[in-house]
């Protein structure tokens, strides 16, 4: 009677045991789950939690609701005016919609990558053939994304039940034979630029330059004006003072002129003057009869 009451025990708590685990089920914080029941959808986004259901009839599908990382192919692009660009690329996506993403990949990780894959492709094929290649090395990268982000995640959101976080590109490179095409361009635009620059340096320094000049010539006209004026000035200030002099002693003032005549006149050696010797300018080296009194002071005994 003990045996057959200790396995009666023992199949209770095992029917319990089973009965608890097929009707229990825990959805953890990262995760997110659907009820079915024979295969149909019966309850949808079930949250985190300690959860109830009927064991045999139905069944729990759960879901990673982290954000997983898609990296996608090295893919070549033409952009607006034909040229091959390529692009390194990776994706941030995030189940959303459990019930969707379970109708369109059964819950297989492998199989919504493999559906979202392409349409990244033809997403970043369709931007760049908006473009130029001057635009796509000109724009930011972020910015560049943005557009074809928006457009995926629209899309996804309604076909997989999934959101696209954000599509990044890793690396823009250019084929072999357009690289150095790429590369002549820019060097011809910076030495372009260059060009443009040197030119209106030199248009600035003339203009510098002329400017300068200007004042320099406004400058002596004004100190020209002014020697001009002093001269004068000092000119008629001498002669004033010459015809004062002159006038308190003529005879003093005609020989001193004498004087200065003759001093002129015989510098150097081998100077020689032929005049007439009753010309006026021999007038003080005559008699001394001729001379004045203030002459006479002046010459030698």
């Amino acid at each position: 009677m003990i045996n057959n009451r200790s396995l009666i025990i023992v199949g209770t708590l095992a029917a319990a045991a089973w009965l608890a685990s097929n009707t229990l089920y825990v959805v953890d914080e990262t995760e997110r789950a659907v009820k079915l029941r024979f295969g149909e959808v019966i309850e949808e986004n079930i949250q985190p939690g300690l959860h109830f259901k009927v064991p045999i009839t139905q069944t729990i599908r759960k879901f990673d609701t982290r954000v997983l990382t898609l990296d996608t192919d090295t893919s070549r692009y033409l952009t607006l005016e034909q040229k091959a660009v390529i692009v390194d690329s990776f994706v941030k996506w995030q189940v959303v919609n459990p019930t969707r993403y379970y109708e369109a990949t059964a819950g297989d990780e492998l199989m919504a990558i493999r559906l979202i894959q392409p349409r990244v492709d033809e997403s970043l094929r369709n931007e760049f053939g908006r473009l130029d290649l001057q635009q796509i090395i000109a724009e930011r990268r972020d910015d560049l994304m943005i557009r074809p982000t928006e457009d995926l995640d629209a899309l996804m959101r309604d076909e997989l039940g999934v959101s696209i976080l954000d599509i990044r590109v890793k690396r823009i490179d250019l084929p072999e034979d357009v690289s150095a095409a790429v590369y002549d361009r820019m060097r011809s635009e910076r030495e372009r630029e260059a060009r443009e620059w040197r030119a209106q340096g030199q248009e600035e320094a003339e203009r510098i330059r002329a400017n300068a000049d200007r004042r320099r010539q406004v400058l002596l006209a004004q100190a020209t004006e002014r020697a001009e004026t002093l001269r004068g000035e000092g000119d008629a200030e001498a002669a004033g003072i010459f015809s004062e002099a002159y006038s308190q002693d003529q005879e003093f003032f005609t020989f001193w002129r004498s004087l200065s005549a003759y001093r002129e006149s015989f510098q150097g050696d081998g100077n020689m003057l032929v005049l007439d010797p009753s010309s006026d300018f021999f007038r003080y080296l005559k008699s001394s009869e001729n001379r004045g009194p203030a002459a006479n002071s002046l010459l030698p005994e």
